[in-house]
């Protein structure tokens, strides 16, 4: 499918105006310079009962301008207005189902699966592309099929606002499992700047399916123990929305999961010397001891000041009680 350009779509709602609402990408020609089609790019978006948000992500998608894309949507059932955006962006949908499904990580395999790109990434319903993400790439180099080409992300708040830029540094699966000093140390990559090579993802038998929380994290690593290489390319590639409710919200069970996709990544890992396994395991455990307190530190401004959770709980218990009730009574003197 070649993308639509902007006065294709259906207009935007009122009031929203940027990227991706009344701006378009660069449209590339149908081939490159060489007369060569260009290569075929599968997204996949998963999506459960994100209204708010997912028409912001399939436009994203769609106004990429980029002369072969292949997109699918699944969506697990929603119960909000989610159904009614998707069917009217359906037209330049390649394929989109909205069913109860066994998770984001089973969405995202039956598309990967139905794909023929060459590479592949997947925008959950509440991110986006960013501007130009795939002409910029695909014009700046070639793409190999060993090659895992990782861009920047931009992190922005519930409506939209800048918070910050982000660039990973894993270079190694080595990096990759060093959780402490590397991944939580700013070193981490977002799943939102990553193309991979769709045939590496198959070969990996994608991403694990009973792997809820840490799914993204333990798919490096399969890449990594397949042979793939990192490429940091420094282009803006896509945008994390931080909000309420989403499962990076849930940091000790993501923590527990990541922790135990790391110590079987090592358990794999031949690259790796007895010896630095250990000692990466040690400290693997140590962390696991560590983190409860650690979160419990950074959850507020009571407990960053040494308060325990016999006092801090029922105070943050109380308040959002309170908010509750006045947020009711404003409503209902509306």
């Amino acid at each position: 499918m070649r993308c639509p350009s902007l006065s294709e779509l259906p207009l935007p709602p009122p009031g929203r105006v940027g990227w991706p609402w009344t701006e378009e990408s660069l449209r590339l020609s149908e081939q490159t310079k060489e007369t060569h089609s260009w290569p075929r790019i599968t997204i996949v978006t998963p999506s459960f009962n994100q209204g708010r948000f997912i028409e912001e992500t399939i436009r994203s998608i769609l106004l990429q301008g980029y002369p072969n894309l292949e997109y699918f949507v699944f969506d697990g059932g929603s119960t909000d207005n989610s159904v009614e955006i998707i069917k009217k962006y359906s037209p330049w949908i390649d394929f989109w189902v909205s069913e109860p499904d066994r998770g984001q990580s089973a969405a995202i395999n039956r598309g990967l699966r139905m794909g023929s790109g060459s590479h592949a990434t997947w925008i959950n319903s509440d991110d986006m592309l960013y501007k130009n993400a795939l002409s910029n790439h695909l014009l700046s180099q070639e793409l190999a099929d060993d090659v895992v080409y990782i861009g920047d992300c931009i992190n922005i708040d519930e409506v939209g606002n800048i918070l910050f830029k982000h660039r990973g540094r894993v270079q190694s699966l080595e990096d990759l499992v060093r959780i402490r000093s590397v991944w939580r140390s700013g070193g981490y990559i977002c799943q939102q700047e990553v193309l991979f090579p769709l045939k590496l993802a198959l070969c990996v038998d994608g991403l694990n399916e009973e792997n809820h929380y840490s799914m993204d994290y333990e798919l490096w690593g399969r890449f990594f123990l397949a042979g793939a290489r990192i490429q940091y390319t420094g282009i803006p590639f896509g945008f994390f929305r931080w909000h309420k409710g989403q499962k990076t919200q849930e940091g000790m069970k993501q923590t527990e999961s990541m922790l135990d996709a790391a110590t079987a990544l090592i358990a794999r890992a031949n690259s790796l010397s007895a010896e630095a396994k250990q000692e990466i395991l040690t400290d693997l455990q140590a962390y696991r001891k560590e983190y409860p307190g650690m979160s419990w530190k950074q959850s507020g401004r009571l407990s960053r000041i040494g308060l325990p959770p016999s006092i801090v709980r029922p105070i943050r218990n109380l308040r959002h009680t309170v908010e509750t009730t006045i947020g009711n009574l404003m409503k209902s003197t509306k």
